[in-house]
């Protein structure tokens, strides 16, 4: 099992980590500001080293940075704004987490690096917003004491409309940065239904929709309370979606995996437990089909695989080989989480099932659609309207995600930095000993 304190330890350099001594209260002592030709820094005065999420949103345009298990200093006041930043705001967030809102005046991309003054106990993170190219520039340094970068996270833009204050960030556009930089896992988190269509309901009344949107947002949360991982939800609201927005917003956030949230229904009220999906073959080949006509509009496979230019029977093996992989990483992760959820109650199907649902058509993002339970089954129906049994289901639906993904970590995560450590330290304390006692020389 790999701890929390091994995640975090991960997200900096090595020369760091061998002086980190990670505190729970680390507090933020100051914020400053500065514009240069080429865009606007930020600098953030920290009492100490912690795991930082930067993301960005619109309507209006800002750019927010999560400082985990941090809080303000006291009597830190917040600067006027400067270049494209036009003013700041700082709110706590759940779990001690301490968010820092830059209001800009436009979108512009946006990366973070953290410094350190040498002989100074104070450490800075530097926020970048313009040329990703120009080098940082650290307001509180001196002149004589240059700084030495220890960790660079670079950000894509996101949409939202949320209160950043106020509530979780429902990131569109998800921060996926080059190999080996440590990026975090993203999962969509897709609740059923919406709006005017309020899928099954039950005996009592229950909408297939509102507990749906409820597992979604517990699932959400236990996700971002990973480090390492981070939940996208497709909807965060009553709102109603066409099937293939769904899988945009999945497209979008360049998410690893697609969870989808659903409720089932029977008219035998009998009947229940749970049960997970993934795509059918004759799903697949449909999908492909309808790709590969699309010419014009074929999206990038995930790794940047355009369709588009290639020849038809290129493009169809391209595909085919995509669809492939994406169905068997599916059917793995659907595995772990039906086992995960025959822990909380009974499974209606212990096998995972196949089906060729819209929501699990995406050719490259590996997708499930989970059942939590019949709806028209009335005791089930009384069981997801408690809050506790919807927090259990999440846990479970989670839990398999994480062990899948601890398995099989992407590529340029956390979890396969995380995983590669462990396996070179593993290989190190098995390696055998020479006569006199030591590891042969490598």
């Amino acid at each position: 099992m790999i701890r929390k304190g091994f995640h975090i330890a991960v997200a900096v350099s090595a020369t760091a980590a061998a002086n980190l001594a990670w505190a729970a209260n680390t507090e933020l002592e100051g914020v400053h500001v500065s514009a240069t030709s080429s865009g606007t820094q930020v600098t953030l005065d920290l009492t100490g080293l912690t795991t930082e999420k930067l993301f960005t949103l619109d309507h209006p345009e800002r750019a927010v940075i999560d400082l985990g298990h941090t809080q303000l200093a006291g009597g830190v006041r917040l600067p006027l704004g400067a270049g494209v930043v036009s003013g700041f705001r700082v709110g706590n967030q759940p779990g001690g987490t301490l968010r820092v809102v830059m209001q800009l005046k436009s979108m512009t991309p946006t990366r973070s690096a953290w410094v350190q003054a040498p002989g100074s106990a104070v450490r800075q993170l530097m926020i970048t917003l313009g040329d990703a190219t120009a080098a940082p520039v650290m307001a509180a340094a001196s002149p004589a004491a240059p700084t030495a970068p220890v960790a660079t996270t670079p950000v894509a833009a996101s949409t939202s409309a949320a209160d950043v204050i106020d509530t979780t960030p429902k990131i569109v556009r998800a921060p996926h940065a080059p190999t080996d930089t440590g990026r975090d896992i993203v999962v969509a988190v897709d609740a059923g239904h919406g709006g005017q269509d309020p899928g099954a309901i039950g005996h009592s009344g229950t909408r297939e929709k509102d507990v749906t949107l409820a597992i979604a947002r517990a699932l959400a949360e236990r996700i971002n309370s990973e480090p390492g991982m981070r939940a996208v939800l497709t909807r965060d609201r009553d709102e109603f979606l066409v099937l293939r927005d769904r899988i945009g917003r999945a497209r979008i956030a360049k998410a690893d995996m697609f969870v989808s949230i659903h409720a089932d229904s029977i008219a035998n009220r009998d009947v229940s437990g749970a049960s997970v999906y993934v795509l059918s073959e004759h799903g697949a080949s449909n999908e492909a089909a309808r790709w590969l006509a699309d010419r014009e509009n074929a999206a990038d496979l995930m790794g940047g695989v355009r369709l588009d230019n290639k020849d038809k029977q290129l493009a169809s093996v391209l595909m085919d080989l995509s669809q492939t992989a994406n169905i068997s990483a599916s059917m793995t992760a659907a595995q772990r989480v039906i086992a995960s959820l025959d822990a909380v109650g009974q499974v209606r199907k212990a096998q995972v099932q196949q089906a060729g649902f819209v929501v699990l058509k995406s050719p490259d993002i590996p997708s499930m659609l989970v059942e939590t339970a019949y709806i028209s089954n009335p005791e089930e129906e009384m069981s997801l309207r408690n809050t506790r049994h919807q927090g259990a289901l999440a846990d479970a639906v989670f839990a398999g995600l994480r062990g899948y993904f601890l398995a099989n970590p992407p590529v340029g995560t956390r979890f396969a930095q995380a995983r590669r450590g462990t396996t070179v330290a593993s290989a190190l304390t098995s390696a055998p000993m020479d006569a006199g006692g030591s590891s042969p020389a490598r």
